[in-house]
């Protein structure tokens, strides 16, 4: 026992240690939250040439329950130009590195580039949490936010690790169900599909009594996955609490395997270790594009630039899309994506010295009205190009909130690619739905695999 305690000191002293030492936010920076700065600390103005417009936020509509998003303003657009391997090196500058990889690779790669609109908005009560935070919320260890209540912790960040914070905890709505279809598409186009649904409650920006993120207590969702199709994987269960800090103090996970009929601890469910029924596709610390604790990496904030990425992707998320639509061999179908060009954070994940992950180094690139990481470049421990993820992002305005639909990985090395969160033939997430506090619980999980 009193090795496993000298290890969790050494533990913390090493997360206070990994705190950047930053200048915080000053009140003048802070007041132009609302003004020159969108509430939660993107730029209001358009650019030099328009191509990126000034913010004109939506207002909230629709149901919280059976919407698939929609705009019929944005749906109705028409491409402005589309960009393929003849005329890559004419936009080069405005793509990542895994866009540029897929339009050199395969002459059938295209992207349709749209008309840029900027419709994102948040509840009042988040724009307002955001702007307190802007002054009190502050890093107290990499993976250890302090004084952040409900809002975006970091709108004005100085450090990288600061706004991977603001994508981890965004507004989400109280509690959600969703139905989560993936697909692992082989280089022929064929594909396997599976089927999870996904229940969570959201405790730290949400309505409902929410939790602060300070230095003794940082839980901010609880999370259950249960495994519908196909029938070799049906009934696996995975349970998850999610908090702030690292180690003991951090995620707290279970799973359950039909084949041994009971719930466990699982410590693995962290990081690189591939998730369950991917076939190795993708990683636990991919889902919702990263998630996860932030120790293993520094995390260097590259500032921001003019990027093309997808945006406002209704239609690939609509049910009209039926999933053999989608699957093409080596990549996506490339008629179905809006690309849109928008202002993005450029995150920079290197590997620390003396920790090991798949990939030695992430390039994250988050659209700055969202937080949300639209791209991230994932190279491996040789240093190239190993993976490319790419979220589909889309606006809710019903729940106000922002979320990739799907959600791409591509795996350079075999060919193969990843889909996940794709509703088009299931159900539109429910964000109706809150469960009991004691549902996320190890029992709880257990008494309902009886049923």
């Amino acid at each position: 026992m009193s090795i496993r305690i000298a290890m969790m000191g050494a533990g913390l002293a090493l997360a206070l240690a990994q705190a950047p030492a930053l200048a915080k936010v000053t009140a003048k920076e802070a007041a132009e939250l609302g003004k020159s700065l969108t509430p939660v600390g993107a730029e209001k103005a358009a650019n030099k040439d328009s191509s990126i417009p000034e913010w004109t936020p939506a207002p909230r509509h629709g149901s919280l329950k059976g919407e698939y998003p929609s705009d019929p303003e944005i749906d109705g657009d028409k491409p402005l130009y589309t960009i393929t391997k003849a005329n890559l090196p004419q936009y080069a500058d405005k793509l990542s590195e895994g866009h540029k990889r897929l339009l050199s690779t395969y002459d059938s790669y295209k992207m349709n580039v749209y008309p840029s609109r900027r419709r994102v908005s948040f509840p009042d009560f988040i724009y307002k949490s955001t702007i307190a935070n802007a002054i009190t919320c502050e890093l107290a260890g990499i993976d250890n936010p302090d004084n952040c209540r409900q809002g975006f912790t970091f709108p004005i960040p100085k450090s990288g690790a600061e706004i991977m914070w603001n994508h981890r905890v965004r507004w989400r709505g109280d509690g959600a169900r969703r139905y989560n279809n993936q697909m692992i598409v082989q280089q022929t186009g064929e594909y396997q599909l599976t089927k999870i649904i996904e229940e969570v409650n959201f405790y730290y920006a949400t309505t409902i009594d929410p939790v602060p993120l300070t230095r003794s207590s940082g839980l901010f969702l609880k999370y259950f996955s249960r495994t519908v199709e196909p029938p070799r994987l049906a009934g696996t269960m995975i349970l998850v609490h999610e908090k702030a800090g690292s180690g003991s103090e951090g995620r707290a996970a279970w799973l359950y395997s039909p084949g041994l009929k009971r719930i466990r601890r699982a410590p693995t469910v962290c990081c690189d270790n591939p998730y369950e029924g991917t076939d190795g596709h993708q990683f636990y610390d991919q889902v919702d594009m990263f998630n996860g604790v932030l120790e293993r990496y520094d995390w260097k904030l590259v500032g921001k630039k003019e990027l093309i990425i997808p945006y406002n992707s209704n239609r690939i998320g609509s049910p009209a899309v039926k999933f053999k639509a989608m699957a093409r061999p080596r990549h996506l179908n490339q008629d179905l994506p809006r690309y849109e060009l928008h202002r993005v954070w450029v995150v920079e994940a290197s590997i620390r010295p003396g920790t090991n992950h798949t990939f030695n180094k992430r390039r994250l690139y988050l659209d700055e009205d969202s937080w949300y990481p639209a791209q991230i470049d994932n190279y491996d421990n040789r240093g190239g190009l190993y993976q490319f993820q790419e979220g589909h992002t889309v606006f809710a305005p019903s729940v106000q909130s922002v979320g990739g639909i799907p959600e791409v990985i591509y795996h350079f090395t075999s060919g193969r690619y990843f889909l996940t969160a794709m509703a088009n033939e299931d159900k539109p997430n429910d964000f109706t739905a809150r469960f009991p506090d004691d549902y996320f619980e190890a029992a709880a999980v257990q008494k309902r695999s009886l049923k």
